[in-house]
């Protein structure tokens, strides 16, 4: 997945069994992890973490973290309009 691509995941996921959301989380994690940002797979996994333990709060905050955090890394890859082509 693309940063653009990324995002877009990340912003559809509202709703869902747990374990669907978790599993999501997992590929998110998986894509930022190929992109070399392991500070964001990492937030990825405590949004997980949290989602899993019932803490909405911290999951929504870390998620959002991830969100904000990957446009600018849509940026370094040479995507600063933040054009979803190819989605």
């Amino acid at each position: 997945m693309n940063p653009s691509q990324l995002i877009a995941f990340l912003n559809a996921m509202t709703c869902g069994d747990l374990d669907s959301i978790a599993g999501k989380l997992g590929e998110a994690l998986e894509a930022c992890s190929e992109l070399g940002e392991t500070d964001l797979a990492s937030k990825l996994d405590e949004a997980r973490t949290a989602l899993l333990a019932g803490d909405l709060k911290t999951y929504r905050k870390r998620v959002a973290t991830v969100v904000a955090s990957l446009g600018h890394v849509r940026s370094k890859h040479g995507n600063p309009l933040g054009s979803t082509a190819g989605v």
